[in-house]
């Protein structure tokens, strides 16, 4: 992938972030949405934008509508970045935050419950400790 290439995804990516971190107009655009990417065409005229949306109940309704304010978000992304040829965009929806909070999610329980079991066998120590101490007081 060429340098050009990479550092357009990048400037269109802050763009489109900042016009929808703005706030749109449209009452479906809710939650905590998130542009995590930026995929552009070999030729330049068409970009798939991945987006994460927060909560999951929300998703579908705000891609909804972020589909419907596909245009104002180009033209406005179009005054932030001022390509000669600005790109269509396709808002795609991407689970891989939602992945990755899930993945975390099993780790810190794996965690929890092998810090937990740990300590059960600590207190079987500590009653078979008490046997050398009695055995000690008698004469």
């Amino acid at each position: 992938m060429s340098q050009r290439k990479l550092q357009r995804e990048s400037v269109l990516l802050r763009a489109i972030q900042e016009v929808i971190s703005r706030g749109l107009a449209d009452p479906r655009i809710r939650g905590l949405v998130t542009v995590t990417g930026i995929k552009l065409s070999d030729d330049g005229k068409n970009a798939s934008v991945m987006i994460s949306v927060l909560p999951d109940d929300r998703q579908e309704l705000t891609m909804h509508g972020l589909r419907a304010a596909s245009r104002r978000i180009r033209r406005d992304a179009m005054d932030k970045v001022r390509f000669r040829d600005m790109p269509q965009l396709e808002f795609i929806t991407d689970a891989s935050i939602k992945e990755q909070g899930d993945l975390l999610a099993a780790i810190n329980k794996a965690s929890a419950q092998s810090q937990i079991e740990p300590s059960d066998s600590t207190q079987d120590d500590t009653d078979s400790s008490a046997g050398p101490e009695a055995e000690r007081q008698t004469p």
